[in-house]
């Protein structure tokens, strides 16, 4: 008779809950909000994963939540009222989750500024593969400005093995423009190399005829060494020869297996490492001059590396 195997209840994600407070600095013509976000389950206990900063349903700026379930994120308003909203996306253990509210009216004096946001501001990557943000830049009292304004876009906090890069990098507000400027910003991660087709590491195979080469010049003068030694016993003089035929071996090994110029030659390069897993914020910064005075915006993008 056989035995009745009782099935295992699926472990169902924790509701969570979200909340938002808002601190705002105006600077230099323009609204600043520090945005403080907190994650937890509903047993207490701090969430992990990523948290996007929502204004009226248009992403911001995104950032992964540190080991007390928190995030701060600073971000540039435009001149008008926000809407301004914290969403989790939550992770295997936790469901996703929207804070409330938290309306904010951004100042404006008159100075020619500008704003930098992503969208999307979260991106979830398998390592090797590669993912597109739209980077827009939107104007402030552009009226203001007596000639074009350009502006660098980079990033930093991207995790060892990948890379950013934007196209356009350099961008031009116009006077009396409207419209944000947008730039596509790639991200590019590194997966773990095989030249079988798997994950797993392994060393570029040697070209053909690599190893006969190294065992024809090595192979002979490991007899030869033998020889001398035993010959070296029986006669003073050949102690001469073995030191000089030693010498003669290191050179060789020098210049073959032993050398970092003969293995890359025979061998190709090695193999990159691949991406980390992981939750990273990267820093999206925005630079403008006028060739006295510089003027940086930045933002948030989370990444995630499966």
């Amino acid at each position: 008779m056989a035995l009745a195997i009782p099935a295992v209840a699926a472990v169902q994600p924790q509701a969570t809950q979200t909340t938002l407070r808002t601190q705002t600095l105006d600077r230099n013509g323009s609204t600043r909000a520090t945005l403080s976000v907190s994650v937890s389950g509903e047993d207490g206990l701090p969430a992990s994963g990523a948290v996007v900063i929502e204004d009226g349903g248009r992403q911001l700026a995104g950032a992964g939540l540190n080991a007390n379930g928190e995030a701060q994120i600073m971000v540039g308003l435009l001149p008008g009222q926000h809407a301004l909203r914290a969403v989790y996306s939550g992770d295997a253990a936790h469901q996703g989750s929207r804070s409330g509210f938290a309306t904010v009216n951004a100042q404006s004096t008159g100075t020619p500024d500008f704003q930098v946001s992503v969208a999307p501001a979260s991106l979830s990557l398998t390592a090797g593969q590669s993912g597109t943000v739209t980077a827009s830049v939107a104007p402030i009292d552009a009226s203001a400005l007596t000639a074009p304004m350009f502006v660098t876009l980079s990033c930093t906090g991207n995790p060892d093995q990948s890379s950013c890069s934007f196209t356009p990098e350099n961008i031009e507000i116009l006077p009396n423009a409207a419209a944000a400027v947008t730039s596509s910003m790639v991200i590019a991660t590194q997966a773990q190399p095989n030249h079988y087709g798997g994950t797993s590491a392994a060393h570029p195979p040697a070209r053909p005829g690599s190893h006969r080469v190294a065992l024809a010049v090595l192979f002979p003068g490991a007899l030869g060494m033998i020889g001398l030694a035993f010959s070296a016993r029986r006669r003073r003089w050949l102690n001469r020869l073995a030191l000089l035929g030693l010498l003669a071996l290191i050179t060789c090994l020098g210049t073959t297996a032993c050398n970092p110029l003969w293995y890359y030659q025979n061998h190709g390069p090695p193999y990159n490492l691949p991406t980390p897993p992981g939750t990273y914020t990267l820093l999206v910064s925005a630079q403008s001059s006028n060739g006295v005075t510089a003027s940086t915006h930045t933002t948030n993008l989370v990444l995630t590396v499966k």
